[in-house]
């Protein structure tokens, strides 16, 4: 198990970092798990980018102080206010597409454990008009969390985002309602949980630390510098 660790000011380098744990899985057959807060953005999906209103819900973003950029995953917007959690687990596979419901399954379990480990009360699923909605969520007074994940001839790489301060839910809010609006996606801002609401704490080092205690098993992990990985390192 690889365990990659810090997060970076400039987003596209950040991203890069991401991107390469499904390399690293290829090449030496390790599991690789990122635990991180991403710098400030909205991660458009595919989706996104094909309606009519996309340029204005880029300008929107950009407004309001986050950088637009667009992800091969996953849905419609996800904002990163820069105290966002994100997560990646990126593993080898055998080849083809089986074993994508199982990766779900096992990592909505893994992140309902740890949110549970913090004291959060969480469930699967979501509230109706959530941000970028999809089947792989979970939810404790709104939305906290979703899943998305990418399979690659002989890696996946499972991530999502986790809302962890309350204070984060208004400013999600706030940057999402009119995006959401140009995307014409229903969209209730009311629908936005976090783990202090659910009962956690206000905090996104600690669910960080849960994230990571429960994606490696626990076990010891060859942690590597996400500053290394983004200027070419091991």
């Amino acid at each position: 198990m690889r365990l990659v660790r810090g997060s970076i000011n400039d987003v596209i380098r950040d991203r890069s970092v991401t991107n390469a744990l499904v390399d690293i899985a290829s090449e030496t057959g390790d599991p690789v798990v990122r635990v991180w807060t991403p710098p400030r953005q909205i991660a458009f999906g595919r989706r996104d980018t094909t309606t009519d209103g996309y340029a204005r819900a880029r300008s929107i973003a950009v407004e309001r102080g986050y950088e637009p950029v667009e992800r091969d995953v996953g849905g419609s917007a996800v904002a990163y206010t820069g105290r966002t959690v994100a997560f990646a687990h990126a593993v080898p596979i055998d080849g083809g597409r089986n074993g994508i419901d199982r990766r779900y399954r096992e990592t909505i379990d893994s992140l309902a454990r740890a949110l549970g480990d913090v004291g959060a009360t969480v469930s699967r699923g979501e509230p109706d008009r959530s941000f970028c909605p999809g089947d792989h969520s979970i939810q404790g007074s709104g939305k906290i969390a979703g899943i998305a994940q990418r399979v690659r001839k002989s890696s996946a790489l499972v991530g999502g985002c986790v809302i962890a301060r309350s204070s984060d839910r208004l400013s999600i809010a706030n940057v999402l309602d009119p995006i959401y609006a140009e995307l014409d996606i229903p969209f209730d801002s009311d629908s936005i949980g976090s783990v202090a609401n659910a009962g956690g704490p206000d905090d996104e080092r600690a669910v960080i630390d849960a994230l990571e205690d429960v994606l490696t098993a626990g076990g010891d992990s060859s942690v590597v510098s996400a500053v290394e990985l983004a200027d070419g390192g091991p």
